[in-house]
């Protein structure tokens, strides 16, 4: 069943992303170069910090193989994964608004996997709602809390596109909201804390999250010159008044 939902995760965020990208923008070469970066990418950064935690067991090759990969890595990896891909094939124009609805979407049946499978679950709880995993203690089902935030998120990010606000950052948007919701929820999550009470995944968000709105500002800055650009540089007789213009 956790294969399955799996596939399930794939095929729905494949199709979305299909449906949200406009075909006359992209070549076919650069639709799979970029769909390629995003898939590589994300697999890489779900597995990377397994892979340093356990360097030792032949030079980390093991962990490679095994189970262990983090969603929050994996949509930084694939972040990057998308801009390398699009720097390798000129892509140009801007990617993200297509993958922000496909990936919440995925994220959020991905997490219904997890809490089928028994894994990722939070401490224990008295609430009414409490799931008992192989342990058999009642415990908070953060997979379900998660995958419920997911699923919102791209409920939100679908009405924010259809009024037209916050266009080409709704994937930094949305990243900055899920390492937030991570940092918070982390709280009811039974991972060791490192250093001043803090676990790894919210030390992360603590590093991801002005990163990504460093990201958000540059481009917004980018994006602002781009247009004054493009006005500055319309033709003069775009803005000449009509009984000025020479016609014939």
């Amino acid at each position: 069943m956790y294969a399955g939902i799996m596939l399930l995760s794939i095929v729905t965020g494949a199709w979305l992303y299909r449906r949200s990208q406009p075909v006359a923008q992209l070549t076919m070469r650069q639709r799979w170069a970029v769909g390629l970066g995003a898939f590589c990418g994300g697999m890489i950064g779900a597995k990377l910090p397994f892979v340093l935690a356990d360097w030792d067991g032949w030079l980390g090759g093991r962990a490679w193989l095994d189970n262990g990969k983090t969603i929050m890595f994996g949509m930084v990896g694939g972040y990057f994964g998308v801009e390398m891909a699009k720097w390798f094939s000129g892509v140009k124009q801007k990617t993200g608004d297509s993958f922000a609805i496909p990936v919440a979407a995925a994220v959020g049946i991905g997490r219904l996997a997890c809490l089928h499978a028994g894994c990722c679950f939070g401490t224990e709880t008295s609430l009414p709602w409490a799931c008992r995993f192989a342990d058999g203690v009642p415990r908070h089902p953060t997979q379900l809390y998660e995958s419920i935030f997911h699923f919102a998120a791209a409920a939100g990010l679908m009405a924010l596109k259809s009024a037209g606000h916050f266009r080409e950052q709704h994937i930094k948007l949305y990243f900055v909201s899920y390492f937030g919701y991570r940092f918070a929820s982390e709280f009811i999550r039974p991972e060791p804390a490192l250093w001043l009470g803090l676990t790894g995944y919210q030390w992360a968000a603590v590093a991801f999250i002005p990163l990504f709105v460093a990201l958000w500002i540059v481009d917004a800055k980018r994006l602002r010159r781009s247009s004054i650009a493009s006005l500055a540089s319309a033709p003069a007789a775009a803005t000449m008044p009509a009984h000025n213009r020479i016609v014939g």
